[in-house]
């Protein structure tokens, strides 16, 4: 099969096209390179079984001509993380909304199975948990840019399933869960990265808001590994999955657990909300998965511990650190 990975230089994006590989499939890779590195698709170089194309899913040719080389279509492609949404709302509403549509229309031109990555944003304000892909969306006013990103991406999960029932295109679309593992930026506010790279620096650990908020999160290995269960199920299109991991954890204390798993000596600071993001940013107390959709379909639940998942994160950035 040939695989076509929108945003496959990305931290999720490269971790596919790997698996993607290793069970011997071809993979055509299109990225901006704006959040994505193509290092790390440095692995493949050579072997002519990654087809690698730096350019934008708004590019309606490009895509176009991708998409129609293809079997399968992976769009992973987004304005991702919380301070990008922020800083820059427009950029990222037209990239998720308008790159959405072009890929969705491609795949329904050329009758092809598609994918979409959206995320437990979705959910934006409610606590309640663990959370059902039919759970309610409470989200805040129209002028916080935090929830734009939520925004954009219900509407991509609204085309995706639109794109299913009227013109028969077999998407799928998977909610993930603050997904962490190797090869995973901090630039862009995730936590984890962040506080790994502090920790090993000695640096404050920085944890924005009181650090009560509780997140779930799935290591990379894993949430690849439920993305190729669905694309592989032949009854999976038309419908929305939960991907995540439920061991659940405040963000105090996964700072602690980073500084005691790099045996670093750096303290754990607290910077106001108003001071990291914008005044007014709003966010959530508790966000955990329900999974069971998935796992009735295909069997899929998260197998790494967070314990184990900071581990391989630790590994990677001290690897990292060691060759530079």
């Amino acid at each position: 099969m040939k695989y076509l990975v929108t945003g496959g230089a990305g931290f999720i994006g490269s971790h596919l096209t790997d698996a993607l590989v290793a069970r011997g499939d071809l993979v055509t890779v299109l990225d901006n390179g704006s959040t994505g590195n193509f290092d790390n698709l440095a692995q493949h170089d050579g072997t002519g079984r990654v087809e690698v194309h730096q350019g934008s899913i708004l590019d309606d040719h490009l895509v176009r001509k991708l998409v129609g080389e293809a079997d399968v279509v992976v769009h992973l492609a987004a304005a991702v993380g919380v301070q990008l949404i922020v800083q820059r709302p427009l950029e990222s509403l037209i990239t998720n909304i308008r790159g959405t549509e072009i890929v969705l229309e491609a795949c329904a031109d050329h009758t092809r199975r598609v994918l979409v990555a959206s995320t437990s944003e979705i959910y934006g304000k409610n606590a309640n948990g663990p959370l059902s892909e039919e759970s309610d969306r409470i989200l805040g006013s129209t002028l916080k840019s935090r929830w734009s990103y939520s925004t954009s991406k219900a509407v991509d999960e609204i085309l995706a399933y639109t794109f299913w029932r009227e013109r028969g295109t077999p998407s799928i679309v998977v909610r993930l869960f603050n997904c962490i593992g190797p090869r995973q930026t901090g630039a862009y506010g995730m936590v984890a990265p962040s506080f790994i790279r502090q920790s090993l620096a000695g640096e404050d650990v920085t944890v924005y808001g009181n650090g009560d908020q509780r997140r779930c999160f799935c290591h990379v290995e894993d949430t690849v590994r439920g993305i190729l269960g669905l694309l592989d199920h032949p009854d999976s299109p038309g419908s929305v999955y939960n991907i995540g991991n439920k061991q659940e954890i405040s963000i105090n204390d996964l700072a602690r657990m980073v500084t005691d798993m790099t045996g670093s000596l750096s303290k754990v600071v607290h910077i106001p909300y108003d001071v990291a993001y914008e005044e007014g940013f709003e966010d959530m107390e508790r966000r955990v998965p329900d999974t069971a959709r998935i796992n009735a379909l295909t069997g899929w639940e998260s197998a790494k511990t967070l314990e184990e998942t900071i581990a391989d994160m630790i590994a990677y950035e001290r690897s990292s650190l060691a060759v530079q």
